[in-house]
């Protein structure tokens, strides 16, 4: 399966979902324009609380499409969008690309994954249960997030659903995401 832009979404406010929208722009060294996330500095409200100079790594959330298919198999209703997400995808493992992979999306856009998405109790007070869905353990007992990636934006460029994505890998030696 070739990797694909399956939704893109965005918000204005600090609310835990984000509406679908036909195409998002996304502004080098800032996210998403319009999105309540987009910036050089952190947004999220409580790392804001705790030093509002640190430099916001989070300012695109990616998620595979592949995450809703598992959780509607066990019962959820979530649609793209809805657990904040402003870029859905398919045909792509982003949990096992390394840090610093760049992802190409449409014909311009470049993001740069700085680390995984780290679930919060908003998940829960969205869907009961949703946290501990989106949490998993490997076979040494390792926490296993599977709610997403996040990126900063390295290139302009406006995406929509059905825009293809090429994922460059950096230089060895490989490091693994971790939350950002």
């Amino acid at each position: 399966m070739n990797a694909v832009v399956a939704a893109v979404s965005l918000g204005p406010g600090h609310t835990f979902s984000k509406a679908n929208a036909p195409s998002i722009r996304l502004l080098a060294g800032l996210g998403v324009a319009g999105d309540a996330h987009a910036g050089e500095t952190v947004k999220h409200r409580s790392r804001v609380a705790k030093d509002p100079t640190q430099p916001n790594l989070r300012q695109v959330h990616l998620m595979h499409g592949e995450l809703l298919d598992e959780l509607a198999a066990q019962g959820f209703s979530v649609a793209p969008g809805d657990m904040g997400e402003n870029v859905t995808t398919r045909g792509i493992d982003l949990l096992g690309l390394p840090t610093g992979t760049v992802l190409s999306l449409g014909s311009t856009a470049r993001v740069l994954v700085t680390g995984l998405r780290n679930p919060c109790l908003q998940l829960d007070r969205f869907q009961p249960g949703l946290m501990a869905a989106v949490l998993d353990r490997d076979s040494n007992g390792a926490l296993i997030r599977k709610a997403g990636v996040m990126a900063i934006v390295l290139a302009d460029g406006e995406i929509r659903s059905g825009d293809r994505i090429q994922a460059a890998w950096p230089a060895e030696p490989h490091r693994p995401l971790q939350p950002v």
